[in-house]
């Protein structure tokens, strides 16, 4: 202490402000020049705390969690596999999904009559269900770093920034889990200055037949493998509560039990970050049914209600549907409907899928509609299967759901009322290349013996329109992109290396011409 106090009267050397001095007595760090950044300091004194409470928990490899979350395609694939062999229940478009009902479905069950690529995919699966479920404490290390962010970002999209670091404690002890993590993001190296990164982090707890929670989670919803229209981890995830299933099993009444099993959601967030307008709430709502084996339906419903220049009237206005162009609600909202099939045929598992977003209420008159389609199919191998998808999606609403070339530019993720629209720190909540966009994607991966994972995907993608310009937060004038990706996982021991190359022969205004990125990404269980 005698050293610090020196150390801060001098008056050649910076001030020692209290935050600094109780970080260097927590962690015994002796530094002779501090940060400059004090809120660097202070995070650095909680992670310190945190490093403490870790110490007090029976550490477990994994990271607890009541849920498989959104970002790892390897587990996607072999739960998607299962699905359409009739292993699991066919409810796998709303993400995350509750362990509880895989774990229902697999555990004690004999899979002898299956192949054994799907006798794998269950075992994977159900060691990741157990282990992310065991009472105990966990913890790890995230770092990616890139020279440029990929544009397409799709369910198991890399940084968001071209730098991000973060520490994540986890514990679950039953009915109740959490997680704290902390880190810091970075737009453009020598830029932009580094944000304080809470996502991921989330305080759990099942009530009854409901997961309750609050924190900052991603989400998917929705059947596509790269896009999703309404709700995807495109955006980094705002400050939220939400309560949803704990199990997605059937109901036991009358009549409601032909709905097969089913889930629900409802999310109420915080746009927190930079807006043009403030005090912006935002809720979504998803239930997805499972009525026919391979069969799912969907329906969701998003809204940015309140904020300034708004009468705050959250209940009337959230059962209030009317919403026409001469004749506006009160509020900012979405809607989508979504459906998927998946079977077997001839023992090659398959999937197809569509996505519709409406901006307006009426199907007939104007509901500006956005679309997603695509199919998957599972090509059998000796040990596991190659998926293979191909997947198109269109953001250029159409004046009907199925009136092409009717078209309404600049809808989809904008509004008069909202000037920020469907928007969250510089990114869109929904489709990753924003409004009056289209996509084509093709994609194929492949996991071997040894968990390596292997994705290869090729896009050719259009990036706004000459007839709303400045309607795409991503590229100022239109373009016209194809860009090749190559994705490499390689677990070993308690890591996971992320490995991505990327060639693409345009970029988003006002960086143009062709571009080679690379990016990776480490995680470390400690």
């Amino acid at each position: 202490m005698d050293q610090l106090s020196t150390q801060s009267e001098n008056p050649r050397l910076p001030k020692v402000n209290d935050c600094e001095i109780f970080r260097r007595q927590q962690l015994g760090i002796f530094l002779l020049r501090p940060e400059r950044n004090w809120r660097m300091k202070c995070r650095l004194m909680w992670l310190g705390l945190c490093l403490r409470l870790l110490s007090l928990l029976a550490p477990v490899p994994a990271i607890a969690s009541p849920w498989a979350e959104v970002g790892d395609n390897q587990l996607r694939s072999d739960i998607e596999i299962l699905a359409a062999s009739g292993v699991i229940d066919g409810d796998t478009i709303a993400w995350p999904l509750p362990w509880k009902s895989i774990l229902a479905r697999l555990g004690g069950k004999t899979l002898a009559s299956k192949p054994a690529w799907v006798q794998a995919a269950a075992m994977r699966v159900l060691a990741e269900a157990e282990a992310q479920t065991a009472p105990g404490g966990s913890a790890s290390l995230y770092v990616d770093a890139t020279n440029k962010p990929g544009v397409v970002y799709g369910f198991d999209g890399m940084g968001r920034g071209d730098g991000q670091g973060q520490l994540s404690l986890g514990v679950n002890r039953g009915f109740f889990a959490g997680r704290i993590s902390l880190g810091d993001i970075t737009q453009a190296f020598g830029g932009k200055p580094n944000k304080l990164m809470l996502d991921g982090t989330y305080l759990s707890a099942r009530l009854g037949g409901f997961l309750v929670y609050a924190g900052y989670l991603d989400h998917w919803w929705g059947p596509g493998e790269i896009s999703s229209l309404q709700l995807s981890n495109n955006a980094r995830p705002m400050p939220q509560v939400g309560i949803e299933r704990a199990s997605t099993a059937a109901w036991s009444w009358p009549i409601f039990n032909l709905l097969g099993p089913w889930q629900w959601e409802f999310i109420l967030g915080k746009f927190d970050g930079p807006q043009i307008q403030s005090n912006v709430y935002y809720n979504a709502m998803h239930l997805t049914v499972n009525p026919l084996p391979g069969l799912e339906l969907g329906v969701a419903r998003t809204e940015e209600f309140c904020g300034k220049g708004h009468a705050c009237k959250p209940i009337v206005d959230y059962f209030h549907f009317s919403n026409y162009p001469n004749h506006p609600d009160n509020v900012n909202d979405e809607a989508s409907w979504e459906i998927k099939y998946s079977r077997t045929l001839g023992g090659v598992p398959f999937q197809v899928y569509m996505q519709l977003m409406n901006e307006d209420y009426s199907w007939f008159n104007h509901s500006g509609t956005s679309h997603l389609f695509g199919a998957s199919v599972f090509l059998p191998t000796r040990d596991n299967p190659v998926k293979l998808t191909a997947e198109f999606t269109d953001s250029i609403s159409t004046l009907h759901p199925f009136s092409f070339g009717d078209d309404i530019y600049g809808f989809s993720y904008t509004n008069a009322q909202y000037p920020d629209g469907m928007h969250y720190r510089g990114r869109t909540l929904g489709f990753s290349l924003d409004d009056d966009s289209q996509l084509l994607a093709l994609q194929a991966n492949w996991s071997d013996e040894a968990a390596r994972f292997y994705e290869l995907s090729l896009y050719r993608a259009n990036i706004g329109s000459s007839h709303s310009l400045g309607a795409n937060i991503l590229s100022a004038t239109p373009v016209l992109l194809n860009m090749g990706e190559a994705r490499m996982t390689l677990p070993w021991r308690d890591f996971k290396l992320d490995l991505a190359g990327r060639l693409q022969d345009d970029q988003p205004w006002p960086a143009r011409g062709f571009l080679a990125s690379v990016e990776a990404s480490l995680r470390m269980t400690l």
